[in-house]
């Protein structure tokens, strides 16, 4: 009979201390929709992911391109996108899709490291990931582009999807949004690889900035509309206006511009969203 207790007492234990592992192990699970591990897809489990959305609605897909870029690093146009899409995502409430890193760059093609894609490719490849992204549940797609060269195919691919998947989607091209901004914080206009693009990358990655390498003979305006076309490209940085836009390599206007155009960005998203819900348009909630 002792024995027999012993052991009873000893399966209570047992019992009792599962019990209470298992419910240790649950409550983060329980809490996930409220505080995720991470606002990144790449970092998720699909178990994480399963009791995120759809409970959250948004998804920013950063896209870029790799081609050359000044004196900053040739991925600059991802890494633009992916800092803003860390650094807002919290407050849109809304999960990072991994960055699609490759975009269309055939004028800046013929420079060491440039890859780029076909324009049919790259096209049904942005769809794909649209559709995909609608189905797992997502309402809002918001494409932070960070490569001119890519907006047409991002805007006829999220027409295409929006229309036929009931999703709705916001294309950004934050250099064009924040223009003001860059006239308000360098008090001219930008350029590609100018003052703008070399500040907002200055502010993720200043390390990787090199100053040291610049002349200003490597900058040349923008042909004006029909003027001439040259391919390749003759400078790797392209000015907006003629005279203006050279890169500053100021640390101080560069965490002002970074925060700025975050800011500029964030708004945009906002509003957007509240909008589609005002309008009722698409939405499964």
């Amino acid at each position: 009979m002792k024995r027999a207790h012993v052991l009873a007492s000893a399966l209570m234990m047992m019992n009792l201390a599962a019990g209470i592992a298992f419910a240790q192990t649950a409550k983060p699970a329980a809490g996930a929709a409220n505080a995720p591990t991470s606002r990144e897809m790449n970092l998720l489990c699909w178990q994480e992911f399963s009791e995120l959305v759809p409970a959250i609605r948004t998804v920013l897909l950063p896209t870029g391109s790799l081609e050359p870029h000044g004196v900053i690093p040739s991925g600059t146009d991802n890494i633009a996108p992916e800092a803003m899409a860390r650094e807002i995502a919290g407050r849109v409430n809304a999960l990072i899709a991994p960055t699609l890193n490759y975009g269309m760059t055939d004028s800046m093609k013929a420079f060491p490291g440039a890859v780029s894609i076909s324009a049919e490719a790259y096209g049904l490849f942005v769809e794909n990931i649209f559709r995909n992204l609608a189905e797992k549940g997502f309402e809002n797609i918001i494409v932070l582009n960070g490569h001119g060269g890519n907006s047409g195919a991002l805007n006829t691919a999220a027409t295409k999807i929006a229309t036929r998947e009931r999703v709705r989607i916001l294309v950004v091209n934050w250099w064009t949004l924040a223009d003001d901004i860059t006239k308000s914080v360098f008090r001219q206009n930008g350029g590609h690889a100018g003052n703008n693009e070399t500040a907002y990358v200055q502010a993720i990655v200043p390390n990787h900035i090199h100053p040291e390498r610049y002349h200003p003979d490597m900058a040349s305006p923008n042909a004006p509309a029909g003027a001439y076309f040259a391919v390749p490209v003759t400078s790797s940085i392209g000015l907006y206006e003629k005279g203006q836009g050279y890169p500053t390599f100021d640390p101080a206007q560069a965490r002002e511009y970074f925060q700025k155009v975050n800011d500029r960005v964030a708004e945009l998203i906002l509003d957007t969203v509240a909008k589609w819900d005002r309008a009722g348009v698409y939405k499964s909630r």
